[in-house]
């Protein structure tokens, strides 16, 4: 096993106490997942993956309006969509 994790498996692996603990997402967490995905300034298409899917299924799970908003920013800013 590699001694550090690529980035994309560091994400989706801090993702597991966000949707554990209370199974939403609220917007401290998400700032700090996008913070922990852009520490080198940049999104490869690994971490854009794991981002779109996290975003996905915090929708799914239900956000507030506020987290809804950032949502969106964060999609049309790093992903394109």
């Amino acid at each position: 096993m590699p001694e550090r994790l690529p980035p994309h498996l560091q994400l989706a692996l801090a993702t597991t106490p966000v949707f554990s603990n209370d199974g939403r997402l609220d917007l401290a967490e998400l700032e700090s997942l996008l913070a922990m995905a852009l520490a080198d300034h940049r999104l490869d298409e690994d971490e854009k993956r794991v981002l779109a899917n996290v975003l996905d299924r915090a929708e799914a799970d239900g956000v507030d309006s506020e987290v809804a908003t950032r949502i969106a920013g964060i999609r049309r800013e790093h992903l394109g969509t």
